[in-house]
């Protein structure tokens, strides 16, 4: 007859494999073939795994967004205003701006809200003047604790956020005398004021 301690023996060593099998995947996993970042190689005479680059080469992409630069002091759009472009802008807004800058552009989002330092707001004058290539230049390359967003925004977004923008600083300051009548037949006193 079999005794109990046997069993019990039986069974530990039962898990014990198997857990000691498992272990081994894991490590598997681990110890692949691969080369780490600026690891040694002994592919390429020098021994590097990372290369330069080669001299003459465009990135791929960068070309076609060449037309979209606007130079800091220019007031250029390279993009045509459509109500789709202000529809985007107005979603990309919302998504890496408004955290910041807040729904309405005030500088009251919801990281300002937690301490952060406010970002100035897009209705102050000086912004309303500047050139829609220096706010793209910002966007681009970061200013002041604002980070570039260069890599998560691309070009054509950008100009689409920046659209919004105008947008948003034209929404507070129009006069309503240019607005359209049925428009203006809905503000208060069929916006005769202002």
């Amino acid at each position: 007859m079999i005794s109990a301690s046997r069993v019990l023996l039986g069974v530990c060593a039962a898990l014990l494999s198997v857990v000691a099998g498992g272990c081994q995947i894991r490590q598997d996993m681990a110890d692949q073939p691969k080369n780490r970042p600026l690891s040694p190689s002994p592919f390429f005479d020098d021994g590097r795994s990372e290369r330069p680059l080669i001299e003459n080469t465009v990135a791929r992409g960068s070309i076609a967004d060449d037309d979209l630069f606007v130079p800091k002091e220019s007031n250029a759009f390279p993009l045509p205003l459509t109500p789709e472009l202000l529809k985007r802008g107005q979603e990309r807004y919302r998504i890496f701006c408004s955290p910041c800058h807040g729904i309405q552009g005030d500088g009251n989002g919801m990281v300002s809200t937690r301490g952060m330092k406010h970002p100035p707001s897009f209705q102050d004058p000086r912004l309303r003047q500047v050139p829609n290539g220096y706010i793209y230049d910002v966007a681009t390359n970061g200013f002041g604790a604002m980070l570039s967003y260069s890599a998560q925004i691309p070009p054509a977004d950008r100009w689409a956020i920046i659209a919004y923008v105008r947008a948003l600083q034209l929404s507070r300051n129009a006069p309503a005398s240019e607005l359209p009548p049925d428009v203006r037949a809905k503000l208060p006193g069929g916006g005769s004021s202002k």
